[in-house]
């Protein structure tokens, strides 16, 4: 018997050009990454920004490949409707039946705390963009959790540094649920050391369409107080009550309405009200980087608009997971979470910082005054000081 070598050295070549194959094949595995947002609802705006703004930080940090190291991103979209019940579905549907390597979202803090559970069941990592409540990475967290949107302290201490001075008292009227509940406690903590005083607390449902009776109550509760006197309004989503206050003449009490920054849209009725201070996460005319000249320059391009509150939030997101899984070198949820912990990364807004104790992303806010310009619909907040990482000491409230 003749043994054909010919044939064993076509046998061995063919073997090892189909191992080549399976490990490309393995190489080339689809990084999944599921969007569990409210995309319908009355947060919808705020949700198309985010959405936007995610596929715009993917494909700005892998160079327009929507790859990273030779691994196509594939983006799952899943829709909240705002509703915690659905969102905790949708995120356990995400990790389980889909098998996404990491999530993103939501919009709404009520329906983030229904979600986060989800993520430690699956031990999968959860970047919470842009939901806001402290508990988020506070008392309810847990180590898959990370966040590149502000949260409420962060909000608070950058406004208590535009409004908090001796002489000064404080309303607040927030809606009645996580974010404002959790951002008038920030508030009120974050005011105590400023000499200005916190002396009343409103709260309405967030589906309020008369705010007669709360702004009474507001005005009762300030116009005997001496010097400055503000309402400070915390409101997310339709239904914004400034311009219906407004209309009610605080300033016949000596009150003025004072907020933070908002979408474009909402901040039409700022228009109403120029010299008014307040903090602001992101307005797209104020940070000066590479990342946001990108960003501002394609938006304009692509939308014939500019990019908006959340469109920046989401970008950050999408960056954060692209350099996650560059560091990382991996799908991997621990290796992911020993990358993010401490990781710092460019985004539209400057330098973000995961902190690794609560994985709550250290970032820039803005102390704004609000200008009046005919030539635009919206009231300008121009930039008074860049309150930096260093400037702002945010509580850890996991421990």
């Amino acid at each position: 018997m003749t043994f054909d070598y010919k044939r064993l050295t076509r046998t061995v070549f063919a073997g090892l050009l189909a191992l080549s194959a399976g490990a490309g094949a393995a190489l080339a595995d689809d990084i999944k990454i599921a969007h569990v947002y409210g995309k319908t609802g009355p947060y919808e705006a705020y949700a198309k920004q985010s959405h936007v703004g995610l596929m715009m930080g993917l494909e700005y940090a892998t160079d327009g490949t929507m790859e990273v190291n030779g691994n196509k991103l594939v983006v799952i979209e899943k829709d909240t409707q705002l509703k915690p019940d659905i969102g905790k579905a949708a995120l356990a549907e995400a990790y389980g039946d889909d098998e996404v390597d990491i999530a993103v979202g939501p919009v709404s803090s009520g329906v983030a705390l229904a979600m986060l559970p989800v993520a430690e069941e699956y031990e999968k990592v959860l970047i919470v963009e842009p939901a806001v409540a402290d508990s988020i990475t506070g008392e309810n967290w847990n180590r898959y959790i990370f966040r590149t949107g502000r949260n409420s302290s962060q909000d608070a201490i950058a406004n208590a540094v535009a409004l908090g001075a001796d002489n000064v008292s404080v309303a607040t009227l927030a809606q009645d649920y996580a974010f404002g509940r959790d951002g008038v406690a920030a508030f009120k903590e974050a005011l105590a050391g400023t000499g200005a005083k916190l002396v009343f607390e409103e709260y309405a449902p967030t589906d309020t369409k008369d705010f007669t009776a709360s702004a009474q109550r507001v005005f009762d509760a300030l116009k005997d107080e001496p010097g400055r006197k503000f309402l400070f309004v915390i409101w997310a989503g339709g239904g914004n009550p400034i311009g219906k206050i407004k209309a009610m003449d605080p300033d016949r009490f000596g009150v003025e309405i004072a907020t933070g920054g908002n979408i474009l849209a909402a901040m039409k009725a700022y228009k109403e009200l120029p010299g008014m201070e307040g903090a602001t996460y992101y307005y797209y005319d104020i940070p000066k980087n590479p990342v946001n000249d990108w960003l501002v320059a394609e938006h304009q391009k692509r939308y014939d608009a500019p990019p908006d509150f959340f469109t920046a939030g989401g970008m950050s997101a999408g960056i954060a997971i692209v350099d996650a899984l560059k560091k990382a070198g991996s799908t991997d949820t621990e290796a992911l979470i020993s990358a993010m912990e401490g990781m710092e990364f460019e985004t539209p807004k400057g330098k973000m910082m995961f902190r690794k104790e609560d994985h709550q992303a250290l970032q820039s806010m803005y102390h704004f005054k609000i200008k009046a310009d005919p030539n635009v619909e919206w009231g300008i907040p121009e930039l008074v000081r860049e309150l930096k990482i260093e400037d702002m000491n945010i509580p850890i409230r996991n421990q």
